[in-house]
């Protein structure tokens, strides 16, 4: 009688599989917590060596709409990230917030409730907000601009459906970001304008709770 009854509830698990795929059509929607974690590296600042960038968490929101059974577009959105900027010797010289769209083309597995995915697309990084704190300040920098940059992206990532409906996700992003660092920096009473070329490159993790349409 055992054996009967798992043997159902396997057959069940089967046939159910399919109908909880996602489909052609189908709009997903994600939210949750979303890290960004910088992997930065820049041109020497002033002789104090190079910029560091700390991790920011934010809400991540992301929306995907299913071209087919297995192809997917994804759009990543969040509330704005803000980092603190620091230099060796000096400590946090600045934080700047800034805005990380993506668009991601995805290809969605078929492996029953769950639907791990890759996928491949483009972002473009807003920053705005810039500005140097006191100790920047005392040492004679000011007029923080950092440029917008456009780069690749990738991304892993995992569906499990837990319902028709409802879905509980994990996804890694890697986001090629490069921006010019521009300030103006006073010593003695000269003002000279310097512009650091700096790699953000980050990794963008996020786990979120989904609801397909």
């Amino acid at each position: 009688m055992r054996k009967v009854t798992l043997v159902a509830a396997l057959v069940s698990c089967v046939v159910a599989a399919p109908a909880l795929a996602h489909k052609a059509g189908d709009v997903i929607f994600r939210a949750g917590a979303a890290v960004v974690a910088p992997n930065e590296s820049s041109d020497d600042v002033l002789g104090a060596g190079e910029f560091s960038i700390d991790d920011n968490t934010q809400l991540g929101l992301n929306f995907t709409y299913m071209v087919t059974d297995n192809f997917g577009v994804e759009l990543l959105a969040a509330t704005p990230f803000q980092h603190d900027v620091s230099l060796a010797g000096v400590g946090k010289i600045a934080e700047v917030t800034h805005l990380p769209p993506t668009v991601m083309l995805q290809y969605y597995f078929d492996v029953g409730p769950l639907r791990p995915y890759v996928g491949a697309g483009l972002n473009a990084t807003i920053f705005f907000d810039e500005e140097f704190n006191s100790t920047a300040k005392g040492v004679g920098l000011s007029n923080l601009d950092l440029d917008s940059s456009f780069g690749v992206a990738a991304q892993v990532g995992v569906d499990y459906q837990l319902n028709q409906n409802w879905l509980l996700n994990a996804s890694v992003w890697y986001l090629d970001i490069g921006t010019d660092v521009n300030f103006d920096a006073t010593d003695m009473g000269v003002t000279t304008s310097y512009s650091i070329n700096t790699d953000i490159d980050p990794w963008v993790y996020m786990l979120s709770v989904g609801y397909k349409f």
